[in-house]
């Protein structure tokens, strides 16, 4: 059994409009007494509560409620917060469970529930076949000989088709069940043998080019039901994970595609979104907060996003903003900034191949670790190689910051900060600070312009920038 945290039941998921019939799930739970059992249900990678019930003397209770339960995985939560087994629901939402919490899960039966009577046969017949697959893996990692592993292997086929069969047969029987369409969701594709590839030999670009063309084939983005399923964020996560190409460009174009044909249900759109706009507002990758940027404007910013509370949206509008003009590829904001001298150094003005800005704090302890590394590193190869390093003064005081330069030996920087007046002349005529410009809400942070000041690389320690301007030079030589 699995323990859980029981999260509160979720406002924002909206029922589906079905008839005002309701749901009512008699349950008899052995040997639990006066003591209260859950419903909870499946939502991504989270899990949440639908409903609750205090049971009497006899282990009796009803879960119910005025409004249809929407469809998926649900599962049975023990007083002690654990789940106890799993059932469907769909359609059907009037029926009976009876179950001792010892002999789990087999012994739960449901009376009037052909969803479940069918789940309950194929989760067993699953179980069995899966242990037998796992016991002929092991056996396969000790085999002593090439013939031993040769029969293991075919034995581990004949269980996998087995289990496929299985399923297939379960889906050709009952294609409108909700069995069957988590069975279909579940499915991944199979890549035609080589000889059925280009000249008759395996060509990988095609089998990887088919697997992912394949790979949402009986996945429907309108059935909602997959929603609340434990595997169909994995299925997402993976496929952005292991098949499509982590530039910004083509995200875009695949999270497009999947939120247009998801619009016609409301909750597997918000869901889409959701996740989307979570995944990306601070990416894995550097480049890919386009993604959110590109959400933001197209969806959030344009009206279609209305599931969102205000604060989320306020959040979600500063974070698009801060991030909008410091997009990889984009030019950079210029830096009205003055140097150690109070005379006008702006970014625009440095003549330079390459420009490594550093938004630096001489009272951040990060900053004291980092700061002499960067410069370290700078002496040693980036200013022969044409690098010119400008060190923003964030916070601090003019004092410290010039008492660090000079303590460290930061002798052949650019070494700038922004006047108290300019800010003061930025604020008051609701100008964008270079903190918002550059996202600039920790330090230290690198960034990397090219001779045009168009942003290289953001946001990378020192030895991820200094890859990036190894890359941008042997790139330079070879053209």
């Amino acid at each position: 059994m699995k323990k859980i945290v029981i999260l509160a039941c979720l406002t924002a998921i909206t029922h589906l409009a079905q008839a005002q019939t309701g749901y009512n799930i008699n349950i008899t739970l052995k040997p639990y007494k006066n003591s209260y059992v859950y419903l909870g249900y499946h939502y991504g990678k989270m899990k949440a509560l639908a409903d609750s019930v205090l049971l009497d003397e006899n282990s009796k209770g009803t879960f119910k409620g005025k409004q249809p339960l929407p469809g998926g995985i649900y599962f049975v939560v023990s007083p002690r917060k654990e789940i106890l087994f799993e059932l469907l629901i769909d359609k059907q939402q009037q029926f009976t469970i009876t179950a001792d919490s010892v002999g789990l899960p087999n012994s739960v039966v449901f009376s009037g529930s052909p969803d479940n009577a069918a789940f309950q046969h194929y989760t067993r017949f699953a179980n069995t076949t899966g242990m037998a697959l796992n016991e002929a893996n092991k056996e396969y990692k000790t085999a002593r000989n090439a013939t031993d592993s040769a029969a293991i292997t075919a034995r581990i086929k004949s269980l996998s088709d087995k289990m496929q069969r299985h399923r297939d047969s379960l889906t050709q029987k009952q294609p409108n069940a909700i069995l069957s369409a988590l069975l279909l969701a579940m499915k991944e594709p199979v890549v035609p043998p080589a000889a059925k590839h280009p000249k008759g030999k395996y060509d990988s670009t095609y089998a990887f080019n088919y697997f992912k063309s394949h790979f949402w084939d009986d996945v429907s983005f309108t059935d909602e039901r997959l929603i609340r399923t434990p595997f169909f964020e994995s299925k997402l996560v993976k496929y952005y994970k292991d098949l499509v190409s982590p530039n910004p460009d083509s995200i875009t174009r695949e999270v497009d595609h999947m939120l247009l044909y998801s619009r016609s249900n409301k909750e597997m759109y918000k869901y889409l979104l959701v996740h989307f706009v979570q995944k990306y507002v601070n990416p894995e990758y550097m480049g890919q907060d386009a993604v959110f940027v590109h959400l933001f404007e197209k969806y959030i910013n344009n009206g279609q996003a209305d599931f969102f509370t205000e604060q989320y949206k306020e959040f979600m509008t500063k974070r698009a903003y801060s991030l909008m003009a410091n997009l990889i590829g984009q030019p950079a904001a210029n830096l009205q900034m003055v140097d150690t001298l109070d005379k006008p150094l702006p970014l625009y003005n440095v003549k330079s191949d390459m420009v490594v800005i550093c938004f630096w704090d001489p009272t951040c302890s990060h900053c004291k670790e980092v700061v002499p590394k960067v410069d370290s590193i700078y002496n040693a190869k980036w200013k022969k190689e044409g690098v010119t390093v400008y060190g923003v003064m964030v916070d601090g005081g003019k004092e410290l910051w010039k008492q660090f330069i000079h303590e460290k030996g930061l002798k052949n920087w650019l070494h700038v900060y922004q006047l108290p007046s300019q800010h003061d002349a930025e604020a008051s005529a609701g100008k964008a600070s270079y903190r918002q410009l550059y996202d600039v809400y920790q330090t230290p942070i690198l960034y990397l312009l090219d001779k045009d000041k168009r942003i290289v690389a953001k946001k990378l320690n020192y030895q991820q920038l200094d890859e990036v301007i190894n890359l941008k030079l042997k790139t330079a030589k070879s053209n």
